[in-house]
């Protein structure tokens, strides 16, 4: 028997790459739409849209590009950054079958020490995963505050504790991971009222996709980063909002958490 693994790449700690969503820049590469191309790999269009908005968020350069007003609802295509990763993706996934080679010639599959291993690596199911960078840190007696430059130009604040800050090694000037759940996330209109919330960051929504009590509304926010909220049908209907609206997406300081 032979160790078999899907080869996943992560950036900060968190899913980047892998082998659908490598399949899915292939198919955008090829077909030029989003539509097209969750039709080829095959998922559903939602996932698609998701797996992109992942992609471009945790990058530290968009990986795919969105063009309003084309055939299918816009074309979809693949930065020249993207196209790189592709090519890494590829070499990698050549030496990682290699590895895997070997190691089932030495490794006895059957320990328990695999069972371990699998509980170590956990994911988040927070929607929400933002790369940024940290551009300010003020330390107090028990909590921080970290100011966090997203590649759109959004200033993003979290209050953590000073511990956190410390098990992180959080510097100024390094790159961190912006966490929250969609649940977090607020929806204004722009002008409409004076919040105490830290965190006000002006978009355009992009997608919305309702549920029966629920919608999960995705609003762009500039250079392919995303933020998503989940919000009740009412109060979408209540606001007034469709895709193409202005929104302001507020967001407590104290609801976002950092990953490295």
């Amino acid at each position: 028997m032979e160790l078999t693994s899907k080869l996943t790449l992560e950036m900060l700690g968190e899913p980047f790459l892998l082998d659908k969503r490598i399949a899915l820049l292939y198919a955008i590469e090829e077909h030029g739409s989003i539509i097209k191309a969750a039709k080829a790999v095959p998922m559903s269009y939602k996932s698609a849209w998701e797996a992109v908005d992942t992609m471009n968020t945790l990058s530290i350069q968009p990986i795919v590009k969105r063009e309003t007003g084309g055939k299918d609802g816009g074309g979809t295509t693949i930065t020249e950054y993207g196209r790189k990763l592709i090519q890494t993706y590829e070499v990698l996934k050549a030496e990682h079958a290699h590895f895997l080679e070997r190691l089932s010639k030495v490794t006895d599959i059957h320990s328990g020490e695999f069972k371990t291993i699998g509980r170590l690596a956990m994911q988040l199911s927070a929607r929400n995963q933002i790369q940024a960078k940290v551009e300010s840190l003020e330390l107090g007696a028990v909590n921080a505050q970290v100011g966090l430059r997203l590649k759109s130009a959004v200033l993003l604040v979290s209050v953590i504790t000073k511990q956190a800050v410390e098990n992180l090694g959080l510097v100024v000037g390094e790159d961190a991971t912006a966490i929250f759940k969609s649940s977090t996330v607020m929806l204004a209109l722009p002008a409409k009222m004076k919040l105490s919330a830290r965190n006000q960051i002006s978009g355009v929504i992009s997608r919305i996709t309702m549920g029966a009590v629920n919608a999960e509304v995705v609003v762009d926010i500039g250079e392919e980063d995303v933020l998503v909220a989940v919000v009740t049908t009412g109060a979408l209907e209540a606001l007034h909002l469709v895709e193409g609206s202005k929104v302001i997406a507020v967001i407590k300081s104290n609801d976002v958490m950092l990953g490295k």
